[in-house]
């Protein structure tokens, strides 16, 4: 008994609490009362503890604990009936008091679906049958929701319960028992007079299309049977249950809406997506047959951004409906989107090869058509790396494998850039792609690859005699300068192995790679750079500052003490601003490169 009665020192409250399914209770740990040994043993259902302490001196049974909970809630939430006939049988119980969020115990009861705790707590006269949560929600909207029949029917032989009541959001019982798909329940309700059966929520959607959406078929079924329902009534967002049945592929649901007269098959939602264009974007091959079975159905009706069903189908590579829908004389397979992207363009994005195969097959599409901004079906495919799209669009005589976009680029450029060394490499074999042709600010396909550090690709390109290993762009960066400033460690030692590449070639800002590699601490760059005789090691920028001064400044003491042990260096240099490495690196904080820079201890 002592251990129920003084549990707040020994027994783990939070994880008592949080172990109760379904809930994420805010333990507040600051109330003076806690979670009582009546709580605990409420909630555990052990009557033969909950029946002593109740007798104890100053035990209150409807004092609240942590979470705002009564010890009749845990009872009641958790079905344990005998529990709960020995708190009710108390004089001083309040048996329809709510906690914060207005759940009663008869409300916790219904939820989790307790018959003998209902029928207990309907029994007492002051129960109100039909309370609501903070939410708006009623013990039988509970219960209808989570399918718990036995307790509707109870609950429904109460004249104060509300049999249509709405929640906070609008739903009603019957619309939650809908959405579930809990037949017994929706029957039980369709069966009063006062439910409406078409009652929509606050977004417009009525039990008829709740079932639709998650295609319950019974449910839907019995709805379509009410003549007050209307099977064709769209929510806010103009989406119907035709709509949403097709959107998720629920075939039974669409034949019997489709057998109704009053049910459009053409209906499109505030986005202009027909049910037939959500088929298709979701690879729904039965439903997309059945809306194809139709003379009203256009199938190639664009959505409000100006793309098919064929269009949306093959976005997502669903090589069956675009089949499909190719095999209809009204579907133009070239036509594209507001964006100017047509079908192919988006295949060939995200490497769908037998999207991109049977449209390549259509005379009418054009394999080299470019997006707005330049981009073709092979230049995205490029971009993204699909090797075997490449490879088929390759094999198109009218598709040119140099064409840059607007910004210069190339498929190749774009391959390059990604480090997508298969495709490069099938590019490379074509007699039209320049390897070294740059974009519109003057970088190569050489200059990419090493910026990124991809060295394979560096090493294709390097085979080239057409590639210009040491090619500045306009501010004079060089492929090495790139992948000194990035570390590259790999690309560097290839390209200092051509005799081409000046490894002490200058930006037009008079940054030379050592300085960039010093400048961002990568060390093992400045070693291999060092190695060259042709690296003047003590070579300032355009504002006075050499490698040392960059590398102490940025507190790289790694590179800090390489430089330090070349000869060729004078450590206390200054720059243009009279400003020497000690200062640089005293200014920023720098103690270990202080160290290194002032072993003796000098003032700066």
């Amino acid at each position: 008994m002592k251990l129920f009665d003084d549990n707040d020192h020994h027994i783990p409250t939070k994880a008592i609490l949080q172990s109760q399914q379904g809930s994420s209770y805010d333990v507040d740990f600051n109330k003076p009362y806690l979670f009582g040994g009546l709580h605990c043993a409420s909630l555990f259902g052990i009557a033969e503890i909950v029946a002593s302490l109740i007798e104890e001196e100053g035990c209150d049974i409807n004092q609240r604990d942590c979470v705002d909970n009564k010890p009749l809630a845990w009872a009641a939430r958790n079905g344990h009936e005998r529990v709960a006939e020995i708190l009710l049988r108390q004089g001083n119980i309040s048996p329809d008091k709510a906690g914060e969020d207005g759940q009663t115990p008869l409300w916790l009861a219904a939820w989790k679906g307790h018959k003998g705790v209902v029928k207990m707590l309907l029994g007492r006269d002051g129960v109100n049958p039909d309370k609501p949560d903070n939410e708006g929600q009623t013990p039988l909207l509970c219960a209808a929701y989570n399918g718990h029949e036995g307790v509707v029917k109870m609950l429904l032989e109460r004249d104060e319960a509300n049999s249509d009541k709405p929640d906070n959001k609008g739903q009603t019982p019957l619309l939650g028992a809908a959405y579930n798909g809990h037949e017994g329940v929706v029957k039980m309700l369709l069966e009063r007079d006062e439910v409406n059966t078409d009652k929509p929520d606050n977004k417009g959607q009525t039990p008829l299309l709740c079932a639709a959406y998650n295609g319950h078929e019974g449910v839907v079924k019995m709805l379509l049977e009410r003549d007050e329902a209307n099977s064709d009534k769209p929510d806010n967002d103009g989406q119907t249950p035709l709509w949403y049945a097709a959107w998720n592929g629920h075939a039974g649901v669409v034949k019997m809406l489709l057998e109704r007269d009053e049910v459009s098959p053409v209906t499109a939602d505030s986005d202009s997506r027909t049910p037939l264009w959500c088929a298709a974007y979701n690879g729904h091959v039965g439903v997309v047959k059945m809306f194809l079975e139709r003379n009203e159905v256009n199938p190639d009706k664009p959505d409000k951004d100006g793309q098919t069903p064929l269009w949306s189908a093959a976005w997502n590579g669903h090589a069956r409906v675009v089949k499909m829908l190719l095999e209809r004389d009204e579907v133009s397979p070239d036509t594209a989107d507001n964006d100017s992207r047509t079908p192919l363009c988006c295949a060939a994005y995200n490497g769908h090869e037998g999207v991109v195969k049977m449209l390549l097959e259509r005379n009418e599409v054009n394999p080299d058509k470019p997006h707005k901004d330049g981009q073709t079906p092979l230049w995205w495919a490029a971009y993204n790396g699909h090797e075997g799209v490449v490879k088929m669009l390759l094999e198109r005589n009218g598709v040119n494998p140099d064409k840059p976009d607007k910004d210069g680029q190339t498929p190749l450029w774009w391959a390059a850039y990604n480090g997508h060394e298969g495709v490069a490499k099938m590019l490379l074999e074509r007699d039209g792609v320049d390897p070294d042709k740059p974009d519109n600010d003057g970088k190569t396909p050489l200059t990419c690859s090493a910026w990124n550090g991809h060295v394979d690709v560096v090493k294709i390109l390097l085979e080239r005699d057409d590639i210009h290993p040491d090619k500045p762009a306009p501010t004079g960066g060089t492929p090495l300068s790139y992948a000194a400033l990035k570390g590259h460690v790999g690309v560097a030692r290839m390209l200092l192995e051509r005799d081409e590449v000046n490894p002490d070639r200058a930006n037009i800002y008079g940054r030379t790679p050592l300085l960039c590699a010093a400048c961002n601490g990568h060390t093992e760059v400045v070693k291999i750079l060092l190695e060259r005789d042709e690296v003047s090691p003590d070579k300032p920028d355009n504002d006075g500052r050499t490698p040392l001064s960059y590398a102490a400044g940025n507190g790289y003491a790694g590179v800090v003490e390489i430089l330090l042990g070349r000869d060729d260096v004078d450590p206390s240099k200054p720059d243009d601003f009279g400003q020497t490495p000690l200062r640089m690196a005293t200014r920023h904080g720098h103690t270990d490169v202080l160290a290194l820079l002032q072993p003796g201890g000098h003032p700066v």
